[in-house]
């Protein structure tokens, strides 16, 4: 078939299968139960790789933390993080003394540049009941040109993201979350300024899509003939995608220059699209460094070693904010923005 709408099909691995210029996806599911005194887990550690638990056990993770879950203090160079909330809370601080609570629908994108040191906690809130926490996190190259540009992240609240429901001729809803792109007459909110997002013809998008059983709709066609697509498939029974069907954890990269109807099956079905242009540069990457060339790979080892990337200012490699504190965003330039009116920021 000349240019079928479904170019290459793979089961999904772990991380999630990525292309130019997206370099990592992984999606996060942890059943955490209530919480402790501290914001841990109320449950016994026995078994765990604590420092590096990554099985699952019990069907949540404690990944690098020793008391709460999450990923206390680490550096990155040369790319950006895109970190989507679903459910629960992500506390982050890092070496610019910027800091943040945020929440489900919240999206947080760092770039990290010439180089900053970040933590990104889980803390779990409750005591008298289960803490779920669900979320994407998503690596995005940037070009050579602005690898070493200045570190940014930028919040992207849940109230201000905007939403697309398309209602098919049976009344089907699917619905379609813009964290990043164009659809329809709903944009995505500016991306950092050095982004590969924010190039005028880089043709970049995110969405999440959920489709209820037996919705029916079409995703347009990307407005560059070079753009790059994939649908990855991670709730429900399969989608068929232009009479092919794709089933649940699989990954579809996808012709983008056709329109592609989506036909549901018989259960709720959720997908992340990921969609750019390439950078089409080398990639060098070593742990949290990605640059172009392996010189470039010892040169961000040899300055985390002497600058520590602007050093540490937090009193703990895990920092989190009080139980009660809402979604908030403290910049580096003490400008504060509060996501939750009616709570404030810790001081």
């Amino acid at each position: 078939m000349k240019n079928p709408p479904v170019l290459q099909l793979a089961a999904l691995s772990f991380p999630w299968q990525t292309i130019d210029p997206f370099l990592f996806c992984v999606h996060h599911v942890d059943h955490y139960p209530a919480g402790n005194a501290q914001m841990g887990p109320a449950a016994s550690l026995a078994g765990r790789q604590i420092g590096s638990d990554f099985a699952n056990k019990d069907g949540w993770s404690m990944y690098h933390g020793q008391t709460i879950p999450g990923f206390p203090s680490h550096p990155h160079r040369g790319f950006e993080t895109v970190t989507i909330v679903r459910q629960g809370h992500i506390d982050h601080s890092d070496s610019l003394g910027a800091t943040a609570r945020f929440g489900p629908g919240d999206v947080q994108w760092l770039t990290a540049g010439e180089g900053i040191v970040h933590c990104e906690m889980f803390p779990l809130r409750h005591q008298d009941q289960p803490n779920p926490c669900e979320l994407f996190q998503i690596w995005l190259n940037l070009p050579a040109r602005r690898k070493m540009a200045k570190p940014h992240f930028t919040m992207l609240w849940n109230e201000q993201i905007q939403k697309v429901q398309h209602v098919d001729a049976h009344g089907l809803h699917t619905d379609v979350v813009v964290v990043a792109g164009s659809l329809d007459e709903a944009r995505g909110l500016p991306p950092p300024p050095d982004s590969w997002a924010s190039e005028a013809d880089a043709d970049l998008a995110i969405f999440t899509i959920r489709m209820q059983a037996g919705a029916r709709w079409t995703l347009p066609r990307a407005k560059h003939a070079d753009t790059r697509r994939q649908l990855y498939v991670f709730q429900g029974n399969g989608v068929d995608m232009g009479g092919q069907q794709v089933a649940n954890r699989h990954v579809a990269e996808v012709n983008t220059q056709a329109d592609l109807v989506l036909t549901n099956g018989d259960q709720m079905t959720e997908l992340l699209m990921l969609q750019a242009r390439p950078i089409g540069e080398p990639v060098a990457q070593y742990g949290p460094f990605v640059m172009n060339t392996q010189a470039e790979i010892h040169q961000a080892f040899a300055d985390y070693r002497r600058t520590e990337f602007g050093g540490w200012p937090w009193g703990s490699n895990d920092p989190v904010h009080p139980r009660e504190a809402g979604r908030f965003a403290k910049h580096a330039d003490g400008r504060i923005e509060h996501a939750d009116t009616t709570l404030r920021a810790p001081t």
